[in-house]
């Protein structure tokens, strides 16, 4: 079984993919063999997010703006899907009525940050009841211990219960759900036999579920052989966003500290209060450093992503200059990426109608094709 642990790009397709993928994501690679074998298939992305609370910089930059990076350099024959997972929200406690309204509001921000529902499928996953069935299917197929070694459930149970580390998580609180949503994941992906998931190196383990899951059906049924593809992972070249607050933690919605994370829908004015008041240190000058300068690195990534730069390089223009000097400078960047964004999110949440128009049409559009999946694994497993 081949290993996820870095991207992973076919060298059987041609020059300009490979172009645009090392363009925007990670240029390292193993070589995959397998190619779907359906007559002049371009390749199938497939990335979802979660509709809980106003998507913040960390999600902008590290997923979102990535989306639409792949749709304008994708090419005619590849098919692209972008899933809002209102299942996967239910692992943990969710009041119905702000879960209803996030739904929405997710909508609204994925069209506001540019992606197109005609280029692409948007959908919210509940949508379609393929991605439920397909996820029995495959947790018939999952073995209990693939899923006790995921370290995801573990963060997110200790992050819901403020726990300090995975360490002090009670076990006896997991629901079925948390424990068994990464075989969920696999069918989101699998359900459109997807050959490509831009997803952040901490959904690594998680993709290589959905490869084994793969692999695992392929080989049980003589009759499957490479029916699913090996989705490939592509990393997203920015690196975590890390809580202002805290740069030990990446930026998150759910932390207690409103003023550790940027919101899309933040003003100027809110922006400019979070920064300044970021932790930084007492050092003088600026440098990158990750390790020993975790708040200033934080600063210097932030900067560099809105600025399309290597965090190193913009470094050298601060060694001289104080963190009051890159707060600024971070202020005006980050402002200036969200207030195109923002200011269509503010509009298109008030189309209501031309969201539910958008969210039928795409669901209607991810259920064709996921249907033709479904309806050929029932004929393998002998249900059809």
């Amino acid at each position: 079984m081949l290993s996820c642990s870095c991207a992973t790009v076919w060298n059987t397709r041609s020059s300009l993919f490979r172009t645009f993928t090392s363009r925007y994501f990670s240029s390292s690679a193993t070589v995959l063999n397998e190619r779907p074998k359906a007559k002049e298939r371009g390749h199938i992305i497939f990335s979802g997010i979660q509709p809980t609370g106003v998507p913040h910089l960390g999600n902008y930059l590290g997923a979102l703006s990535n989306w639409v990076k792949l749709q304008r350099n994708a090419e005619p024959e590849d098919e692209l899907l972008f899933s809002i997972v209102g299942w996967h929200a239910l692992t943990l406690p969710q009041n119905p009525k702000e879960l209803s309204a996030s739904r929405m509001d997710m909508l609204a921000t994925i069209l506001a940050i540019g992606i197109d529902p005609k280029r692409s499928i948007v959908f919210h996953q509940d949508d379609n009841q393929c991605h439920t069935e397909l996820a029995w299917i495959l947790g018939c197929i999952t073995p209990v211990g693939k899923l006790r070694r995921m370290t995801t459930w573990k963060s997110r149970l200790a992050a819901s219960r403020n726990a300090n580390d995975e360490s002090e998580v009670d076990e006896s609180l997991l629901n079925t759900g948390l424990f068994t949503y990464p075989v969920l994941q696999a069918a989101d992906i699998l359900a459109y036999r997807a050959t490509h998931v831009p997803v952040g190196e901490d959904q690594t383990q998680h993709l290589e579920l959905s490869r084994d899951l793969a692999d695992i059906f392929n080989r049980t049924f003589k009759n499957a052989k490479r029916f699913f593809p090996l989705p490939t992972q592509l990393i997203t070249p920015t690196r975590r966003v890390l809580s202002l607050k805290d740069p030990s933690s990446k930026m998150s919605k759910s932390a207690p500290d409103v003023q550790s994370r940027i919101l899309l829908t933040d003003s100027a004015s809110q922006i400019k209060s979070k920064i300044r008041s970021a932790v930084t240190d007492s050092i003088d000058g600026v440098t990158y450093d990750p390790i020993n300068r975790p708040g200033a690195s934080n600063l210097l990534s932030i900067l560099a992503a809105c600025t399309d730069e290597d965090p190193a390089a913009v470094a050298l223009r601060y060694q001289d200059k104080g963190h009051g000097h890159l707060k600024a400078d971070v202020t005006d960047a980050v402002e200036e990426l969200l207030k195109r964004p923002r200011s269509e999110f503010e509009r298109l949440k008030e189309e209501k109608a031309y969201l539910a128009d958008v969210a039928k049409e795409g669901a209607e559009r991810a259920k064709e094709k996921s249907w033709t999946t479904l309806k050929a694994v029932r004929s393998i497993i002998g249900l059809y």
